[in-house]
């Protein structure tokens, strides 16, 4: 867990649980989308972002980004979010932002097919699919089966990540530190 994370638990309740997302300060709009429950990083260099795109405090944080933006920000993929509609009760997203880096070639992008999965405990599930990143939605989502449960301790990813040295990675999320309104969320 961040270390920024378990603070604000010993303070009470998290902002994200105190207060309504418009009244979510910018650094507090930050903290959920770079150190809260729901994102984690590789740990190694480069370093890799890897969050809950489909978490409820994640989704809620972009769109108040997006209303607060002088400029309007881009959307995610569109096909992405007719997916979510069609999909979103069955599956789930882990993001993971790309920047300028590209995508690997073809073999590495079966390779990620292949070797990137979701550990919980003895249970193991592949991707069911995946959005590439693409210019105006820079960010690669991995779509997951939604296995995880409240009673589940951890849920950990082993990813290939094509075009990004090192690409075999591994993140781990407690489950217990997922829930958002009572409710658990990813």
């Amino acid at each position: 867990m961040h270390p920024l994370v378990a603070l604000l638990f010993l303070a009470g309740a998290p902002f994200w649980e105190a207060k309504p997302p418009e009244k979510w300060t910018s650094r507090e709009l930050d903290t959920i989308l770079t150190a809260s429950p729901w994102v984690q990083t590789t740990g190694m260099t480069p370093e890799v972002f890897v969050y809950f795109a489909t978490a409820e405090p994640v989704r809620l944080a972009e769109a108040e980004l997006r209303l607060r933006a002088r400029k309007p920000a881009p959307e995610p993929d569109p096909d992405y979010l007719d997916y979510l509609r069609e999909h979103g009760e069955d599956s789930f997203v882990l993001a993971i932002p790309y920047g300028t880096s590209g995508f690997g070639t073809a073999g590495d992008q079966h390779r990620m097919e292949d070797e990137t999965e979701m550990k919980i405990g003895s249970r193991s599930y592949k991707i069911i699919g995946y959005f590439p990143p693409i210019p105006s939605d820079p960010i690669l989502r991995l779509i997951f089966p939604r296995q995880v449960r409240a009673t589940d301790k951890l849920v950990d990813f082993l990813l290939y990540l094509p075009g990004i040295s090192f690409p075999d990675r591994e993140v781990q999320f407690w489950v217990k530190n997922l829930f958002y309104k009572g409710k658990l969320t990813f």
